[in-house]
């Protein structure tokens, strides 16, 4: 009886587990849809191809693995489908360019890193790819491939970036990653950062130890005793640390970068970051000793950042230097002169010299990859890669609303969510005013009015930016780390706070500024044991670090705002600011970074907080909830893996339902956090750093891969938790909005030309089968009086794409209405049914079971039903169409207009009809023998209707298209075409009707 008991309590724990999440085949019908910019993002992979100069790999940070094949000109990406968009490098076998390897993890030191996990391999050039290990190294910055043995590679693995761990040093594998082995280690804090092969004897092998560690606080950064430049004659079993002639750690080294010249192996080159013994060092004795060559610090500096250094292929004394600039020496780097730098990037991080012709060369930098073929004269575009970094994103109260956030080491962005052209181009994304980090917020009375950076205020209208910050700011009075929170009160919309180490307040737009907190970060604090052996006691004793990292005003009351700090604080006001309760759970300790609070829609004492951890090295998700005002919290992270949290938000329409942004991925939850699934969906793992819910739309800011949106989760919203999938579900759509854009004018842009994705034309009908339905499905859309609108089955012909030369954008939707199992998403593009064009209409050959866009007239907004039939069972769901808000027409003028068009389209059918019939009457007096001069007057009086039939199906057509180019007042010449177009159709049809009778 009792084994009973638990047995039916744990069946009844599983499906409550199992009732509160839902199986993905019922939403997974969404997708996600990338708006840009096309403007590049930190990238430290690179790599080219000698056999085949034309294609090249790059590794962005958090945006995955990317491929040209046209030396630059587009880029695509080849790693989406893997768990991990962090990448530190790329290598491709000398002997065979189908083996690619990619290291995960960025590599370098730095805030606001990421980092992967494990080598990935492919063996069909980037088509498909394999985890081949060393999962927990974090850090991969560097390969090194045999040029005479595809599987004999060698990886620096640098190791966790906030603590220690064993997985770090060089390692080996001869079985082309089946296995690996470490050859090269120190100790728990010491990782490699850089591995080369000999280019004539691939026993010789060099690597860079580097004991790095960042720190839990911005900028806090330690370099250990154990780091220095090793070498292996014997294929890496055994090392020898060189050391004559370069400075020691006592000294201040830190991160060593080094070449190997291909066309003499003695001579290396090393750029060398230790304080003032740093420099651009050179050796002639392979490595034996050193000397340097330039200590100016423009060539080498910022070593936790840069260490690039690469000779030409053809000429040892030639070498390159990657840092803010690139630098180019002819001398042996005695001497060096700019090559590459600002407008076209800065930061740069990877040099690849084609080994067969150094005139090509491909370049790495934050924004982006760069290529040149004729030695540096000219470069390819870095403005092809949406692979930007954001921390934060936005967006406003226009139509369509735009999307913001400062991009890393690329100023700010204001990009449209929909473009007026058919996509999101660079018409549609412009800079606004803000630095390359943190918050930006439009005004929310005033789209052309935006607030960014710490802090400045920009009007789109004149371009003009101004500085709005206080005073107390400009003068270093107060804390600032890259990213401060600026954000308008949703309660009210003149309220505009700005956070440093406390919280400001401005009500007329920064012309003044109002402090409401005192400083709201840990006076003293615990210092993480993942500091480790770099703790001592003056850090105890260091002054105050923290920041105010996020900040959450209620969006039910003006005086209720939460603060969330970087070094682990949540505080509370109920008053406006003039007192503040710090409610920091028990578990949020020292450093912990609360990157994001989210007030309650619907409650003034719920809040929510994400609490990323990866600082203090705790890779799993913390998500914390209270619902007493701070009182008491709850951890919520039930289905969540162990990837740490960057933001949280609360639906404001389904109470209850949450969604979060991790390293990784988007995640939702239906129960207000108490059991969490993914929605990646077909976006690429990537860092999520900020999303929010603009009205139906979720919009996500990455590190890595542009902006992203996820239109109309209504679905999301009427899911059921309940366990049992029910057999037919029809969500009820959202409303839809009535959108027109420009078909008419200007040449397309090539199409090579990069572009972000529109929102789908028309309204989006969503509905789901349990199983692959047993008959044909239907769906039904009847206007308010109930009169059918527009039918769609499953038994439709699909739409082709005819062979000739039309534009793309006549054809609507390849999509036919699914009877198979599972989530669907159809969209009706708010319009008549097509014009079904006979063959033997002009071009109607071609058109047959297409659908060119134009051949019906809109539907005029209002309320609809739509119905969907599947298995016998009915579905009716109402919805609303609404007009575009942009256009300003009347009601009266619309319907006017509307009418009109339904002529024009009636027109065509009649006249179509009319042909059909004329051309069969033709036909059938050629085939009965009949009086000669009888038959040659019939077909004299058939041919003159004909061509009065086609003449007016020609007039309806134009007519027709230019009361569907636009929603504005049709013309009077417009109106009185029509008038006469139709009492001629009248005589043609009264005329035909006569034949016929005869």
């Amino acid at each position: 009886m009792k084994l009973k008991l638990i047995a039916l309590v744990c069946t009844a724990l599983a499906y409550s587990s199992y009732a509160q999440t839902v199986d993905t085949s019922m939403f997974n019908s969404m997708r996600w849809r990338m708006i840009g910019p096309h403007r590049g993002g930190r990238t430290v992979g690179a790599v080219g191809v000698p056999q085949q100069p034309n294609v090249f790999y790059i590794g962005v940070n958090n945006g995955g693995v990317w491929k040209t094949t046209d030396y630059g000109r587009t880029w695509f990406p080849i790693f989406d489908s893997q768990p991990t968009g962090s990448v530190g490098d790329v290598a491709v076998a000398p002997s065979n360019p189908n083996i690619v390897y990619v290291a995960s993890g960025e590599g370098i030191q730095r805030p606001d890193l990421s980092v992967g996990d494990g080598i990935y391999k492919s063996a069909d050039a980037g088509k498909t790819w394999i985890n081949t290990g060393l999962k927990d190294g974090q850090q991969i910055g560097g390969l090194a491939i045999d040029a005479t043995n595809e599987n004999r590679v060698f990886a620096a693995v640098l190791g966790h970036p906030y603590g220690p761990n064993t997985e770090r040093g060089v390692y080996r594998t001869t079985d082309g990653g089946q296995t690996w082995e470490r050859v090269l280690y120190k100790d728990e804090n010491t990782g490699a950062i850089q591995v080369a092969i000999d280019p004539k004897d691939p026993n010789i092998i060099y690597a860079d130890l580097w004991a790095g560690r960042q720190g839990p606080w911005e900028n806090g950064e330690w370099n250990g005793d154990e780091s220095g430049l090793y070498k292996s004659t014997d294929g890496g079993n055994t090392w020898k640390q060189l050391i004559k002639g370069l400075p020691t750690t006592k000294m201040g080294l830190g991160r060593i970068g080094f070449c190997i010249a291909p066309t003499n192996t003695s001579r290396l080159y090393a750029t060398v970051d230790a304080g003032e013994y740093g420099g651009i060092y050179r050796s002639d004795d392979a490595g034996e000793t050193w000397r340097q060559m330039n200590k100016d610090e423009r060539f080498w500096g910022r070593g936790d950042d840069f260490a690039e250094v690469k000779v030409d292929p053809e000429n040892a004394d030639i070498v390159y230097t990657a840092d803010v600039v690139v630098w180019k020496s002819v001398d042996g780097a005695k001497t060096w002169k700019d090559f590459r730098g600002a407008p076209g990037g800065d930061d740069y991080h990877r040099i690849w010299i084609n080994p067969t012709n150094s005139d090509i060369m491909l370049i790495a930098a934050d924004q982006g990859a760069i290529i040149t073929v004729n030695g540096g004269q000219t470069f390819s575009s870095w403005y092809n890669q949406p692979t930007a970094q954001f921390y934060h994103v936005s967006t406003d109260n226009a139509f369509p609303y735009n999307v913001y956030g400062g991009q890393q080491e690329s100023g700010s962005v204001g990009i449209a969510s929909r473009g007026n052209d058919g996509q999101i181009t660079f018409r549609e994304w412009h800079p606004v005013g803000g630095e390359e980090y943190g918050y930006v917020a439009a005004d929310p009375k005033n789209p052309d009015i935006i607030y960014a950076g710490k802090i400045s205020k920009y009007d789109k209208r004149t371009g003009q930016v101004q500085n709005i910050s206080p005073e107390a700011v400009r003068s270093g009075k107060y804390r600032f780390i890259r990213t401060a929170p600026v954000l308008f009160s949703p309660v009210d919309s003149a309220t505009l706070y700005f956070a440093g180490n406390v919280i400001f307040k401005t009500k007329n737009g920064g012309n003044t500024w109002q402090t409401i907190s005192p400083d709201l970060t840990r006076e003293a604090w615990d210092i993480p044991a993942s500091v480790g052996i770099y703790t001592n006691d003056a850090m105890k004793k260091m002054p105050r670090r923290g920041v105010v990292y996020t900040v959450a005003p209620s969006f039910k009351d003006i005086n209720t705002i939460w603060a969330g700090t970087d070094d682990g604080y949540i505080q509370v006001t109920h008053n406006g600011g003039k007192t503040w309760a710090n409610v920091t759970p028990p578990l949020v300790t020292s450093w912990s970074k609360v990157s994001m609070i989210e007030a309650s829609h619907t409650d003034i004492n719920t809040a929510y907080a994400a609490v990323n951890r990866i600082r203090c090295d705790d890779m799993h998700a913390h998500i914390y909830k209270t619902t007493n005002g701070g009182k008491s919290w709850k951890e919520i992270t039930t289905g969540l893996p162990d990837d740490p949290i960057n933001t949280v938000r609360e639906d404001h329409i389904r109470k209850g339902l949450l969604f979060a942004g991790s390293e990784r991925a988007v995640y939702f939850s239906l129960d207000d956090g108490e059991h969490w699934q993914s929605l990646r969906l077909n976006m690429p793992a990537t860092s999520i750093r900020d999303l929010v819910i603009k009205d139906d739309d979720i919009v996500v800011g990455t590190h890595g891969r542009s902006f992203w949106i996820l239109d109309n989760i209504s679905p999301l919203r009427q899911l059921s938790t309940g366990g049992l999938k029910p057999p037919v579900v029809l969500y009820k759509p959202q409303t839809a909005v009535r959108v027109r854009w420009n078909m008419n004018t200007d040449t397309p842009l090539p199409q090579e030309e990069p572009a972000g994705e529109n929102p789908p034309d028309g309204a989006i009908i969503d509905y789901y089968l349990k199983d692959n339905a047993s008959s044909e499905v239907v769906l039904e859309i009847k206007d308010a009086k109930g009169n059918l609108v527009r039918r769609f089955s499953s038994s439709d012909k699909p739409y082709i794409i005819p062979p000739v030369n039309i534009p793309i954008y006549w054809i609507r939707p390849q999509q036919v209405l699914s009877a198979k199992q599972g989530a669907h998403r159809f969209i009706w593009d708010m319009r008549y049914a097509p014009l079904d064009l006979p063959a033997t209409y002009p071009m109607g050959a071609i058109y047959q079971n297409t659908a060119p866009a134009k051949t019906s007239p809109w539907i005029m907004p209002g309320t609809y039903n739509v119905t969907l039939i599947a298995d016998g069972k009915t579905f009716t769901k109402q919805f609303a169409v609404v007009m575009d808000p942009r256009v300003h027409i009347t009601y009266k003028a619309l319907q006017q207009q509307h009418d009109l068009a339904l002529i024009c389209y009636q027109g065509r059918i009649k006249t179509m009809k009319m042909k059909e019939a004329i051309l069969a009457a033709k036909d059938k007096i050629a085939k009965q023998p009949a009086d000669a001069n009888a038959e040659a007057t019939n077909m004299r009086t058939l041919d003159a209707q004909l061509a009065t039939v086609e003449k007016l199906n020609g007039a309806f057509a134009g007519l027709h298209d230019i009361l569907e180019d636009a929603d504005m007042q049709t013309t009077t010449q417009t109106i009185l075409a029509v008038e006469v177009s139709q009492k001629q159709l009248q005589d043609a049809e009264k005329k035909w009707e006569a034949l016929k009778i005869k």
